[in-house]
């Protein structure tokens, strides 16, 4: 979730209008879009046009969306459609009053622009451009000039160390106490080549805890979670992961 930052001194209140909430049903991945009809007030009044960076904002919760400008019947001129990713972490009702406002700048864009100009980050740098990362403040192209920025050796070994601590401690973190941790890695992006559904039974057989976390598709038709979910379920939370490794001894998730 994400505040509004107060405006400066002698600057008036970002300006937000109210809509009505309207769930779209609309997969977009983990992309939050919000929906305005061309002639709601607020794209009116400040010209605002798609793939606008726009803060929605219902109660408490708040979120840094994707706008999408319509035409036509879809919406009413009072009504803010969601995509499913953006009515989630706003967990609203349908017609709930939502705002619609300017989104505040990131602050951590600044630290991107001078790993693009051959600057070294720090480990507060990197902390604060992952954290909105995983928040999802970030679009594609601003993930995607991060990372070419970052990309051609343009890290050192002490920003690779930095920018994996920052990795780690914005997610969520399991431990299993007693027992030592087992993993395995592939090379990766080989068609066919499903060695974890294997590997992993044979290591929770032989005593061993293994949590095994794998892809979704990537550079073939299926990857192993596709191929695994034809067997058994793979979208697991950490809750009902956790559950299933205290009982085999593993997973595939």
């Amino acid at each position: 979730m994400t505040a509004v930052a107060p405006p400066p001194a002698g600057v008036g209140a970002p300006v937000a209008m109210t809509h009505r909430a309207r769930r779209l049903g609309i997969d977009t991945g983990h992309t939050a879009i919000v929906y305005l009809h061309r002639g709601s007030e607020i794209v009116r009044s400040e010209g605002f046009d798609s793939e606008t960076r726009v803060l929605v904002s219902a109660g408490d919760r708040s979120v840094l969306a994707t706008l999408g400008v319509v035409s036509g019947d879809l919406l009413r001129t009072d009504e803010a459609g969601l995509s499913e990713a953006a009515w989630r972490r706003l967990g609203v009702q349908p017609d709930a009053p939502v705002s619609v406002g300017h989104a505040p700048p990131l602050e951590s864009l600044r630290h991107v622009r001078a790993k693009i100009h051959g600057l070294r980050l720090d480990r507060a740098a990197l902390k604060a451009v992952i954290e909105d990362v995983a928040a999802g403040r970030y679009t594609d192209i601003h993930i995607a000039s991060f990372l070419t920025a970052c990309a051609g050796e343009r890290l050192d070994r002490r920003e690779m160390i930095e920018l994996t601590t920052a990795m780690v401690a914005v997610g969520a973190r399991l431990h299993w106490d007693g027992r030592p941790v087992m993993d395995k890695h592939s090379v990766g992006g080989l068609p066919g080549n499903r060695t974890t559904p294997i590997v992993v039974p044979i290591a929770a057989a032989a005593g061993l805890l293994m949590p095994k976390t794998s892809s979704r598709a990537i550079t073939s038709p299926a990857g192993t979670a596709d191929t695994m979910a034809v067997l058994a379920p793979v979208d697991l939370d950490d809750a009902a992961m956790r559950h299933v490794v205290e009982l085999e001894g593993g997973c595939i998730v």
